[in-house]
């Protein structure tokens, strides 16, 4: 069999793909937030990941490999975009969505095996902040946002090479006092009953962009799964972040 070699980012080396099963090789890739047209740069991950899709089929088979891109409908640009235009969420995202397949299209890329969207996992979504809240990994404030304690996982920090304190000073980081931890991040965020939102045991609101693709991956792909991919500009802090919430979760 081809062998194929990857960049893996937490090694910082290209190393021999090995998947867990070859008879069903999984890839999970961060998608688009669809609240305005695409540039040439959302482009770029788009065709690398499709090229690897097609890769993958070639040398593991057609039926072998399941590929998943999310889509993030819910995030505060779409909803600023939404106010301003005075049109509602879902509209503002189904447009969007339509375009940016209209330049898939347009670029030859392959749709892949499954594209979830973030607001139809809300439920999920609840049940892991539950279980990391229970686990120690999470607390909430007193207005019902839900925070993750990143210095309740020790390994925080190792897939973008990083120590706490050069994360805080090389980022920008919100001031709240009543975070354990500068770094901490959001997982439930509260919104007015006006805005967009779900009820949850802490209050009307909706969910974090990084916890999203935990739940969406493992949902999606089950656990565990061979690649996840996505921009480098998604090291920090969504990745990052990412490992954190699944590694606590499970």
């Amino acid at each position: 069999m081809t062998t194929l070699k990857l960049y893996n980012t937490k090694s910082r080396s290209k190393e021999e793909f090995r998947p867990i099963d070859a008879s069903n090789v999984r890839m999970y890739v961060c998608g688009p937030t669809v609240y305005d047209r695409a540039h040439i740069g959302n482009a770029r991950p788009v065709v690398i990941f499709d090229v690897l899709y097609r890769l993958l089929k070639i040398i593991y088979g057609e039926k072998s490999v399941t590929y998943v891109r999310n889509i993030t409908d819910i995030d505060d640009k779409i909803i600023s975009r939404a106010l301003e235009e005075n049109r509602s969420v879902l509209e503002i995202t189904n447009e969007t969505i339509e375009w940016f397949h209209s330049d898939n299209k347009f670029l030859n890329i392959l749709a892949p095996t499954h594209e979830p969207r973030a607001t139809e996992f809300i439920n999920e979504m609840i049940i892991m902040i539950k279980k990391l809240i229970n686990r120690g990994n999470a607390y909430v404030l007193n207005d019902g946002q839900v925070l993750f304690s990143v210095k309740s996982f020790t390994d925080y920090g190792s897939l973008s090479n990083q120590s706490l304190n050069d994360m805080i000073a090389g980022n920008r980081v919100d001031i709240d006092e009543r975070k354990k931890d500068p770094l901490d991040f959001v997982l439930w965020k509260p919104t007015k009953s006006s805005s967009t939102g779900w009820d949850s045991p802490w209050g009307f609101g909706r969910p974090g962009w990084h916890l999203e693709c935990s739940v969406m991956s493992e949902k999606t792909l089950g656990l565990p799964f061979d690649i996840h991919g996505g921009g480098m500009d998604l090291i920090f802090p969504h990745h990052e972040n990412e490992i954190a919430q699944s590694c606590g979760a499970h």
